[in-house]
C-alpha cells in the first residue's frame, strides 16, 4: 500500500509515479460478480458524440458492487481478498457470508484479509461496518453515505475520502463532505465506518499520453488551435489568444465563472453551507 517511482530509463519513466499494489491479495476476481461493459466511446443512443475525447481504452469487466447491505442485516462475513478494480480508483473486499454468498463492497483503510465485518443497527462501529447514522459518534470517519433510506450509498466513494458528522438536531445529522460542503442527512441513512483505501491514488503520475489512451481518455484539443468553423476560439494569424467572445464552449456557452447550478434544484435546503 504505497507508491512506486522508477528509474528514468525513458523520458516517460522519469516522472512516473504508480501504485505498488502491495495491498492486493489475489489477481484473479470472482467470476460471478464480473458483468460484461461496453465502451460507449461518448456516443449516445443516437450515436452522437455528447462527451468529448472519449474513446478507445482496454477492455474491462464491471464488478458489481454492495452499496446496499441491508438484506444482510446482522450476519457477519469474513474478508477473503483485496483486489483491483479497473472502474474505480478505489480498491475493493471480497466478503463471504456463511450460507456461502459471496459479495463486494469498498475496501476502507485498515481491513485486514481474515476480518470480519457486519451491517445493521446493531452492528459495531468499527472499520467496515455500516451502520446507520444515528449510532456514529461525531468525529467518526466515514464513507459510502446513503442520502436517501433503502436508495444504497451514493457519496463518498472514491479513494482516501471520507466524510465527518459534524452534529445531530433532530432528525438529521450535519455531515461535512470531502469537498468541504456541509448537508443534512438522515440519521436513518446507512454509512460505512472509515475511509476509503488507497488514499495514494492522488499522488499517482500518468507519466506519458499512452496511458491516457489505455484509460480511454483520447487528447483533449484546445479551443484556439481549431479553425474558426470548429470553435469560437480557432482562427487568427499565428499564435492568438482566445479574444472575443470571451471564454466560451464550441457552442458558445460562456465557461468561465458563469454559475450553471439550477437556483431551485431540490438539494438547496439540505445544504447548509457550500463548498466554496
Amino acid at each position: 500500500m504505497g507508491i512506486k517511482t522508477h528509474k528514468p530509463t525513458t523520458p516517460t519513466m522519469r516522472y512516473q509515479i504508480t501504485a505498488d499494489f502491495s495491498e492486493i491479495t489475489t489477481s484473479e476476481p470472482e467470476k460471478r460478480l464480473l458483468e460484461p461493459m461496453r465502451k460507449t466511446g461518448g456516443r449516445n443512443h443516437h450515436g452522437h458524440i455528447t462527451s468529448r475525447f472519449m474513446g478507445g481504452g482496454h477492455k474491462q469487466m464491471y464488478r458489481r458492487i454492495d452499496f446496499y447491505r441491508r438484506d444482510k442485516a446482522g450476519v457477519e462475513a469474513k474478508v477473503l481478498s483485496i483486489e483491483y478494480d479497473p472502474n474505480r480508483s478505489s480498491r475493493i473486499s471480497l466478503l463471504q457470508y456463511p450460507d456461502g454468498e459471496k459479495r463486494y463492497i469498498l475496501w476502507p483503510e485498515g481491513l485486514a484479509v481474515g476480518a470480519t465485518v457486519c451491517a445493521g443497527e446493531e452492528a459495531e462501529v468499527k472499520v467496515g461496518n455500516a451502520v446507520p447514522l444515528r449510532r456514529i459518534p461525531p468525529g467518526q470517519m466515514i464513507h459510502n453515505i446513503e442520502l436517501q433510506q433503502h436508495r444504497g450509498a451514493q457519496i463518498v466513494r472514491s479513494a482516501g475520502s471520507w466524510a465527518m458528522i459534524q452534529a445531530k438536531e433532530g432528525d438529521v445529522a450535519h455531515v461535512k463532505l470531502p469537498s468541504g460542503e456541509v448537508r443534512l442527512v438522515s440519521l436513518d441513512c446507512w454509512a460505512t465506518v472509515g475511509q476509503v483505501g488507497h488514499a495514494e491514488h492522488k499522488m499517482l503520475v500518468i507519466g506519458k499520453a499512452g496511458r491516457s489512451r489505455w484509460l480511454g481518455r483520447k487528447p483533449h484539443v484546445r479551443g484556439v488551435a481549431m479553425n474558426p468553423v470548429d470553435h469560437p476560439h480557432g482562427g487568427g494569424e499565428g499564435k492568438s489568444g482566445q479574444g472575443n467572445p470571451h471564454p466560451v464552449s464550441p457552442w458558445g456557452w460562456h465557461t468561465k465563472g458563469r454559475k450553471t447550478r439550477n437556483r431551485n434544484k431540490y438539494s438547496r435546503r439540505v445544504i447548509v453551507s457550500r463548498r466554496r
